[in-house]
């Protein structure tokens, strides 16, 4: 078995125990599917996927994590919650488009646990901190951000409402989404493989400098459609987006914006010429 075969094996049995972990909670709690038990059964299992990342000295055990987790948030909030049936099996076949689409995209890329991305790696310059900042900043913030995008998925799973127009709006945008995701980083892909060097400025990526980050913005802005579909006053369900978008705008476009300036020559002329997240036209340098 190669090391790459055997690291996804690690990873997948980390993932079934995280998943008997979120399962013990929820059987704890009498089955009940309600957001705190839901949030304490996600935090179970990234807590489990955290033993994972310490005992291999692996941060990136919980790179699918966010992607993962989702689906099986909505599967539970759908099969268990007395909302429209219709409604529910959209949002949760969107939501596992996604959830796999992204999965499938890190699996490709993803060489084997001698790999560890390269933010994580930075933060290793804190020494013995590392640990408790991989815990607090690289496992549970993401899982809380993620876990607060996903509130309108419950407002949706519990909602007897006929579907609406606001519903259809919602599935467009969020497939629309995961097109452009799928798009961008299969242009990306292409682009690497070449190995060409220099900057992508093919497809979506002539348009904007993060047409991926873009489409992610735009999938918890579709998810928090369908909640104010459903549960207009229920303003606490644009949470999530409104905090991914902080995050997208003010940590990841330019933490790489800042390595690529680094390392790829010509980047300061292209982030005046090309939009940083929403595709745009090009401006002159």
């Amino acid at each position: 078995m190669s090391e790459r075969a055997r690291g996804f094996v690690w990873v997948t049995l980390a993932y079934v125990v995280a998943g008997a972990a979120a399962g013990a909670v929820v059987w704890a709690r009498g089955g009940d599917s309600g957001l705190w038990t839901a949030f304490l059964a996600d935090v179970a299992g990234t807590l489990a996927i955290f033993v994972f990342s310490r005992i291999f000295d692996n941060t990136s055990f919980y790179d699918a994590y966010w992607s993962v987790a989702p689906i099986a948030l909505a599967g539970w909030w759908v099969w268990a919650l007395p909302g429209d049936p219709t409604r529910g099996a959209l949002v949760f076949a969107l939501v596992t488009l996604w959830g796999l689409r992204l999965t499938l995209n890190w699996a490709t890329g993803w060489p084997g646990l001698h790999h560890e991305d390269w933010r994580y790696v930075d933060f290793r310059r804190f020494g013995n901190w590392y640990w408790p900042i991989s815990l607090a900043g690289l496992h549970m913030f993401p899982t809380v951000q993620v876990f607060l995008g996903m509130l309108p998925v419950w407002l949706a799973a519990r909602s007897t409402a006929p579907l609406g127009w606001l519903d259809g709006v919602a599935a467009v945008v969020t497939l629309a989404a995961v097109v452009i995701e799928g798009l961008s980083d299969l242009q990306l892909r292409a682009f690497v493989a070449r190995g060409d060097g220099g900057i992508c400025e093919e497809g979506l990526w002539r348009w904007s400098r993060h047409p991926n980050y873009f489409g992610e913005i735009l999938f918890w802005v579709g998810l928090a459609l369908f909640g104010l579909a459903t549960e207009p006053a229920a303003w606490w369900g644009w949470t999530g987006a409104v905090a991914i978008i902080a995050m997208f705008v003010g940590v990841s476009v330019p933490l790489l914006d800042n390595r690529s300036l680094k390392r790829r020559p010509g980047y300061a002329e292209h982030m005046k010429r090309v939009s940083a997240i929403v595709p745009w036209f090009r401006r002159s340098a």
